[in-house]
């Protein structure tokens, strides 16, 4: 497998360097023709979806890892517009970032560049393959991707359309690749090809990122678990706290910006704490925490990412006890704080560390596409150049570029 793989990523190497040379007018008629493509092969690709469906149903897969691997139509018109909101962004290649003249003539530039080849670990979701394509295709670069055997042939109909689409314009097909999923053995190719793969980006659940980042010989950007909290403060407006504690939990409850804990501060629970719990639990959710009428919580539940139906509910006696839960038990992905006190609400976005924090909003927004970033990459929550949703910059290093008439160094 290592041979494979490493053959893979040569092949790649040599497409990366077509692909950073591309026109942004060529890079964008890629991703359209691909949005185009994926619209007029919906049939063919909900049919792949249907076979990986069929097999997880049999394997007993849970229901919100299923409906992480379900694709619809509408899903796939998603996938598609996403592409299409890629090739409108402004393209980051040649962008200068600093540039300055010395005293000795020299004029430096410091530019963006592709970061070259990327290699993409990642779990179940198939409309990943997409969103890594288009991002790193617009930022010039080659990706490996290596998804789940649950995604298989979704994975293999899908690529099977972005290597068509580059191919029509001339490009590589070998900027896209997917890698063999049958095994593990795949994945520690990938994350040790060390010269032929530039950077190794991980998105799923907890075990996978760490195994990733623990093996890796690549460097590594991390895409964090999402434990996420909403702090219903003592001046919340709670009817802003339903809507948001509801759509945080619910909205889509396997996906990493949902919340998994609630904490309500002890100044207001009397009123606040039966009304929430009432509206999570008319939504199916299960309450776990200490209070009567809950599932008994313990460690477990406030470290947990639940991606499912379940939430941590806490009492906490005001705004530090609650920075300090966060501060102990979140993975430092999105927090938000409901509250209508703007020095309370300017404190919590002082002191809480995460990629995210939200004040009055759901934790849902964090993802790339309501940033405005188009389809993004990944949600980053360690503190290097990437944090939070990656979009195009944060698939781009820099070189300085300079420019001079003769100049030696004494």
């Amino acid at each position: 497998m290592t041979a494979q793989v490493d053959s893979a990523a040569r092949a790649a190497r040599v497409a990366a360097r077509g692909l950073a040379r591309a026109t942004t007018v060529t890079k964008n008629a890629v991703l359209t023709t691909a949005a185009g493509l994926l619209l007029d092969r919906t049939d063919e690709i909900l049919a792949a979806n249907a076979r990986d469906l069929a097999r997880a149903e049999a394997a007993g897969t849970s229901g919100s890892l299923l409906d992480r691997l379900r694709l619809t139509p509408e899903r796939v018109a998603g996938i598609a517009g996403g592409l299409r909101q890629v090739a409108g962004l402004p393209d980051p290649i040649g962008d200068v970032i600093a540039g300055r003249t010395l005293p000795n003539g020299l004029r430096l530039r410091q530019v963006r560049v592709p970061l070259g080849v990327i290699g993409m670990v990642y779990e179940a979701r198939p409309n990943v393959t997409v969103d890594a394509f288009g991002i790193a295709c617009k930022s010039g670069n080659a990706v490996l991707l290596r998804g789940s055997s649950s995604a298989a042939d979704s994975n293999a109909a899908l690529v099977a359309i972005l290597r068509a689409a580059l191919t029509e314009h001339g490009l590589s097909p070998d900027a896209v690749t997917l890698l063999p999923s049958a095994d593990r053995s795949s994945v520690t190719a990938l994350i040790r090809a060390r010269g032929l793969v530039d950077v190794v980006i991980p998105r799923g659940g907890a075990g996978l990122i760490a195994s990733v980042v623990r093996d890796a010989t690549v460097p590594t950007i991390e895409t964090g678990t999402g434990n996420c909290h909403v702090y219903v403060g003592a001046a919340a407006d709670l009817d802003v706290a339903e809507s948001i504690v509801v759509n945080a939990k619910t909205r889509r409850p396997s996906v990493c910006n949902t919340a998994e804990t609630l904490l309500v501060d002890a100044a207001i629970a009397p009123t606040a704490l039966p009304r929430l719990l009432s509206a999570l639990q008319a939504h199916g959710v299960v309450v776990h925490g200490d209070e009567e009428g809950m599932t008994p919580a313990d460690d477990s539940d406030w470290a947990d990412e639940y991606l499912s139906l379940d939430i941590a509910v806490k009492v906490v006696d005001g705004l530090d006890a609650a920075i300090d839960h966060i501060e102990r038990w979140g993975t430092g992905h999105t927090e938000a704080i409901v509250t209508e006190d703007l020095a309370v609400a300017t404190e919590f976005t002082d002191r809480v560390d995460a990629a995210a924090v939200m004040v009055n909003a759901s934790t849902a927004f964090t993802d790339g596409e309501e940033f405005g970033f188009g389809a993004e990459i990944g949600i980053s929550t360690q503190k290097l150049h990437a944090r939070g949703p990656m979009g195009l910059p944060e698939l781009t290093s820099t070189k300085w570029v300079v420019w001079g008439e003769g100049q030696v160094r004494a």
